[in-house]
């Protein structure tokens, strides 16, 4: 499809493309768009249709939505305000620079101008930050018969029309209902008969993480959001939320790898700034991990008089923190899905201290065949690296499944108690007691 357009485009036959690309979804359109090269890019965009061009903004990246909106002239920006949802409006001028910004708004009527700015002016992240104000309203005092017709003349422009709410006077939220409800329900009955008055509802300030879980736990496509004093103001949507879900696990991601969150795409950011996001915590990782090396200078009479002990300090280290990650991975998602509070911190302890112990015997009882008979160890050495395993990945558990509980409790986000720290605080504690139960066991 996409060589038959650009064919299409250089033989100047613009009619037919348009008659092409206007049976193709609008991400697929985006899609082509982003596989595009500019110029050719610009002239299918002006092809399109004004709402079939709005809705390819919205699914394109801020890179192209920013060189369109620098390529095109101003009643072309006016057309694509008209038609684009508020919130893709907000999401699209969050990214962009303040000359970019200044001649959107410039192009904006003055309602729509104050109502960017209201949006542009709540926290990041905030379900102020989100929410759209595309949502149908409707009064308690209407039959179903007048609210279907409501929506039938107000719903074309709205960004979902699958939940309705019912507004006082004052736009105080009283109740949702379902457009399901309202059509399965006879014309003559009264809303206020019908509606659900029990609305649960997000406050503009509240957090988007805060907001995508309470979607996960109750199924919602949309949900509305409140001021102070509990008047309507707009809705979050469910397409909204999904993208949340996405920066919020992307940034979790990066946080459990030691590298500072970044918004943008990995091939479309500067080496530079790659580097600068990595190096600050390989930076603290490796001045922490001196500690390893002094805990062994520490103990180097235990290792000049039995050098058999140094060869088995590699699988100890990474046994220990393979065990801590595989705790903190649980528990960081636990925590994240919701699954898992700060409250429960002893029973994560109880439950790690179990599964440690069920995993460390059997991973010492396989490395005591393997060191003794099968490497020819002597028994008091086997024993020695044995105890070790299973003290390491009972603490290295323990330590990896209470750290992001505790981080959590600081106020801390979970993430950063991942792989790298724990293995590092791991480390340490594995050569502290590798040595201290050698020197103990073997009489050094």
């Amino acid at each position: 499809m996409k060589e038959m357009i650009l064919e299409l485009i250089e033989q100047g036959k613009y009619a037919e493309v348009r008659n092409k690309i206007t049976e193709m979804n609008e991400v697929d359109i985006a899609q082509l768009l982003e596989e595009t090269d500019k110029h050719k890019l610009l002239v299918i965009f002006r092809i399109l249709p004004k709402d079939v061009a709005a809705g390819v903004f919205s699914y394109i990246s801020y890179e192209l939505q920013r060189y369109i909106v620098e390529s095109i002239t101003d009643s072309e920006i006016k057309n694509i305000l008209d038609e684009l949802f508020l919130d893709d409006t907000i999401d699209f001028l969050e990214e962009m620079p303040s000359n970019i910004v200044k001649r959107v708004l410039k192009n904006a009527d003055e309602t729509t101008r104050k109502l960017i700015n209201q949006f542009l002016n709540y926290p990041e992240n905030s379900a102020g930050s989100i929410m759209t104000i595309e949502y149908v309203d409707l009064k308690k005092e209407m039959t179903v018969k007048q609210a279907l017709q409501h929506i039938k003349e107000t719903g074309i422009d709205k960004e979902t029309i699958d939940t309705c709410y019912i507004l006082d006077d004052s736009r105080k939220l009283e109740g949702v209902i379902s457009i399901r409800k309202l059509i399965l329900s006879d014309e003559s009955v009264v809303i206020k008969d019908i509606m659900d008055a029990d609305v649960i509802y997000v406050n503009t300030h509240d957090k988007q993480e805060e907001i995508a879980a309470l979607f996960k736990k109750y199924d919602f496509l949309s949900m509305p959001v409140v001021d102070n004093e509990r008047r309507l103001v707009g809705i979050v949507t469910i397409d909204d939320i999904v993208d949340v879900i996405e920066q919020e696990n992307t940034e979790d991601f990066q946080k459990m790898a030691a590298i500072q969150p970044s918004e943008k795409e990995y091939l479309k950011t500067n080496a530079l700034v790659l580097a600068k996001h990595r190096i600050t915590w390989l930076l603290v990782l490796m001045l922490s991990a001196t500690f390893t090396g002094n805990i062994i200078k520490k103990f180097d009479e235990v290792l000049q008089s039995i050098v058999i002990l140094a060869s088995f300090i590699p699988m100890l280290m990474n046994t220990g923190g393979n065990a801590g990650s595989q705790s903190s991975a649980l528990i960081i998602r636990g925590l994240s899905l919701g699954e898992i509070r700060a409250r429960d911190f002893l029973k994560v302890l109880w439950k790690e201290i179990q599964v440690s112990c069920i995993v460390g015997v059997v991973l010492a009882a396989v490395n005591f065949v393997r060191i003794y008979y099968f490497e020819k160890a002597g028994f008091l050495v086997s024993a020695t690296v044995c105890l070790t395993l299973f003290f390491t990945i009972m603490l290295a558990k323990v330590i990896g499944g209470l750290l992001p509980i505790m981080a959590k409790k600081l106020k801390l986000d979970p993430a950063i108690m991942a792989g790298p720290l724990i293995t590092t605080v791991v480390d340490a504690v594995t050569l502290t007691i590798y040595f201290t139960i050698a020197t103990w066991l073997l009489d050094i």
